[in-house]
């Protein structure tokens, strides 16, 4: 099966779950009726009916969200292991994350199971990359001074990460600044291509490239493909794209994208609990040298093996993966109808915002996932990260409704690239869209910035409070 969308519990198709008397797990197929077969709204609600009342949650980018199906299969997972450790470690609980891995691999559509790594989360996975190039520094594989390449807007943890791994081991960091508003992915190849010429100035070598899939604030698709190529033209030694957000919000197939690692949450928009993420490494000369930086038993065994026992902790959620593709195959088209629809609805939705508001997206519709940034009108007066902040809190705190506010400043020497009547456009709402979103979350939003607007409020007054 060389497409992952081949796999009919992706597609949508549903398999019974069953587990055999050994502890392995087989899948038995049923049909699905194109009109009786598929989840209703109404289960829909009931999945989600844990969600606190009242709250417009429009921020599934944050966190994510997990059905109430998937955390009652959790704890029975949890009571499993609680029953009688022992015999679930030695005899059932390595088998069951092999099977959660192999399902793992057809998904992003990897070409051996060894490549599939399952961890706590992105953050870690950026860890084991960047601990391996900290280390080619430290030991002089790497000459000092060689670079690192990176999106200005990559996750603050992988910032971290490069500074703990990288720079301290005598690395240099290329920062490439993500224009926004964007309107073209050529845009930011352009972008990225200049960064990748600085990193080569005066006979240094880039190490390692850092793409993001999706960037988080603000929220745009990448053209990883298109970056990935550029970076084996122009020699980068290793690409790690950074895909926090990807599973069920894009389509993922590692072959395609043809990088050298890749990490991915399950639990921000795959429905897994939290937390779960994936790391994909491709198999090369430098395989053999990655490893978990929690050093357990296993160490020596192979990341993927490390990666599955660093420890006595909860693994529930790496083994309920099995369970969250039965959810998924509820749902016309899997997780790519799933994808589909949120990707139309936000945008729907963000549209609707803007066109209220005298504003616009930050970037076309083909540049959103399942998240659109949506400016702000002018006269609210963000005018810092701060502000961004305290409106955030102050949306969920007087008007229930949680949404991500991003700043978005001038650069040097330009003016900022969208207006409203008012003036500059610095602030923007990520709106997210997931199966439990009603229209009405929305409108909760957009009534909310309407009377902020209407009331004569600024952010300015949230500083001097």
């Amino acid at each position: 099966m060389d497409d992952p969308r081949d796999d009919p519990r992706i597609n949508g198709d549903s398999y019974d779950h069953r587990e055999d008397v050994d502890g392995s797990h087989s899948f038995k197929k049923q049909k699905l009726s194109s009109t009786l077969g598929f989840i209703s709204e109404s289960e829909i609600r009931q999945e989600f009916a844990h969600h606190k009342h009242g709250i417009a949650r429009i921020n599934n980018g944050m966190f994510g969200s997990c059905p109430s199906s998937i955390i009652s299969a959790q704890k029975r997972w949890q009571l499993r292991f609680l029953e009688q450790p022992d015999d679930f470690f030695f005899n059932h609980f390595q088998k069951r994350i092999l099977h959660s891995r192999n399902l793992i691999k057809t998904l992003i559509n990897a070409e051996h199971v060894e490549e599939v790594s399952l961890v706590d989360n992105a953050t870690t996975g950026a860890a084991i990359v960047l601990q391996h190039v900290g280390w080619a520094f430290a030991e002089g594989r790497f000459q000092k001074g060689d670079a690192v390449v990176m999106l200005h807007c990559a996750f603050e943890a992988i910032k971290k990460s490069i500074e703990a791994y990288v720079t301290r081991a005598g690395g240099s960091v290329i920062v490439v600044h993500l224009p926004f508003p964007v309107s073209s992915n050529e845009e930011i190849i352009a972008k990225f291509r200049d960064g990748l010429a600085r990193g080569k100035a005066n006979g240094l070598k880039i190490r390692l490239a850092i793409i993001d899939h999706i960037t988080s604030m603000p929220a745009v698709v990448i053209p990883v493909c298109s970056l990935v190529k550029l970076c084996r033209e122009e020699g980068v030694e290793r690409v790690f794209v950074d895909a926090a957000h990807a599973i069920g919000n894009v389509h993922v197939n590692v072959k395609e994208i043809g990088a050298d690692f890749y990490v991915t949450n399950l639990h921000k928009w795959f429905f897994c609990p939290p937390s779960v993420a994936v790391l994909y490494c491709k198999k090369s000369d430098v395989f053999s040298e990655l490893h978990h930086p929690v050093v357990s038993h296993e160490y020596g065994n192979g990341l993927a093996t490390e990666s599955a026992w660093i420890g006595t902790r909860d693994y529930s959620s790496q083994l309920v993966i099995p369970e969250v593709l039965e959810f998924v195959s509820r749902f016309e088209g899997g997780i790519e109808g799933i994808r589909r629809r949120n990707h139309d609805a936000v945008v729907e939705m963000g549209e609707m915002l803007a066109t209220d508001w005298g504003t616009s997206l930050g970037s076309p519709p083909d540049m959103c996932a399942s998240m659109v940034m949506v400016g702000l009108p002018a006269s609210l007066g963000i005018l810092s990260a701060d502000d961004a902040f305290n409106l955030r809190s102050f949306l969920r705190n007087r008007f229930m409704v949680e949404v991500a506010i991003h700043y978005e400043g001038p650069k040097d020497g330009e003016s900022h690239g969208n207006m409203d009547e008012l003036g500059c456009i610095s602030g923007y709402a990520r709106i997210s869209h997931q199966i439990y979103n009603t229209v009405d979350d929305y409108i909760k939003l957009r009534d909310a910035v309407n009377q902020l607007v209407h009331e004569g409020f600024t952010c300015k007054a949230l500083c001097s409070s």
